[in-house]
């Protein structure tokens, strides 16, 4: 059994390179934060940048890991809510022509969207109206959407549905899957502290964060921040950008380098470390191959605007990982 399920907003990233910090100013938006904002604020900064191109993926925190595994060759699903819209017909069709297994709840309000605004130092910044996706609830989650997986996989930023994220732990547990995490954003870590902490004591296994993440969850640096996370997760993975990655199992620790890699945009390059370190783990790779594996995906991803590879990228990524 080496299946990876996800769940997470099923969100349509609308990916956009702004000039310059002026336009994040002006909304009053942190760099490199997540903002939820109503469908009022979502068009009013579709509409300052609506003379930029625009890039439309399916995405989603989540969403990206099951796309970046499905890509490398992993059975995997996914579990979202959408809206009976243009924007859910075309996450739909995206995750079926990746060959992952959609589990949608359907709703009568607007898909979700994420706009990703990339500044020229390839931070991102995202006004997030969660639409469809925010209703997604513990009443829609049922057994058998988790039978027959090895891992289970949620992001972060549905922690903030305190509700669900109960229900699919234990749903997950009981279907015998491990359960993995990934912190997802700083301000999310901080608004949600208590509950993330009792979530990840009660029932994860795997916890991936980066430096600001770690930072928010723990309150010390990433060597530090790691050894206090694996004391409750069976595996702690705490990435450092450029420095690479620790990853601690058993009371082992193992440092990964970061892949050399001109960064364009890191939309998705913590997304799609999870893709390599994920599917590594679920085929009995050693822990410094995962992670390997994890960098070559995450400095492959942040060479391109958006979080997704192509076809091309994904074979120059598997020699890459055959050569380890």
């Amino acid at each position: 059994m080496n299946k990876v399920l996800g769940m997470g907003n099923a969100l349509v990233d609308m990916l956009v390179q702004i000039p310059n910090d002026d336009l994040l100013n002006e909304i009053n938006f942190p760099k490199g934060s997540m903002q939820l904002v109503d469908i009022a604020q979502s068009d009013a900064v579709m509409l300052k940048i609506n003379n930029l191109p625009i890039q439309q993926l399916s995405g989603g925190s989540a969403g990206n890991t099951i796309h970046g595994i499905a890509a490398l060759g992993g059975e995997t699903g996914f579990i979202g809510k959408v809206g009976e819209d243009e924007l859910g017909a075309f996450y739909h069709e995206d995750l079926k022509n990746a060959g992952i297994q959609s589990i949608f709840i359907k709703s009568k309000n607007a898909t979700g969207k994420a706009i990703a605004m990339i500044t020229p130092d390839s931070e991102r910044t995202f006004a997030t109206h969660l639409g469809a996706a925010v209703e997604l609830s513990a009443e829609d989650l049922i057994p058998e959407m988790f039978e027959g997986y090895a891992v289970f996989h949620i992001e972060g930023y549905l922690v903030q549905n305190h509700a669900l994220l109960q229900r699919a732990v234990e749903l997950a547990k009981e279907a015998g899957a491990m359960v993995s995490i990934d912190l997802a954003s700083f301000n999310v870590v901080e608004d949600n502290y208590d509950f993330l902490w009792d979530i990840v004591k009660g029932y994860v296994d795997i916890v991936f964060a980066n430096e600001e993440e770690s930072k928010s969850f723990t309150g010390k640096e990433p060597r530090e921040a790691l050894d206090q996370i694996a004391e409750h997760a069976q595996i702690a993975v705490v990435k450092i950008g450029k420095k690479g990655a620790y990853i601690k199992k058993d009371g082992v620790v193992t440092h990964v380098d970061a892949t050399e890699a001109k960064a364009i945009d890191t939309t998705g390059a913590g997304d799609l470390f999870a893709s390599g370190f994920l599917f590594g783990l679920v085929n009995g790779w050693s822990m410094e191959k995962a992670g390997k594996a994890g960098a070559i995906m995450a400095g492959k991803v942040i060479e391109k605007i958006g979080g997704r590879l192509s076809v091309e990228e994904i074979l120059k990524v598997k020699s890459a990982i055959n050569a380890l």
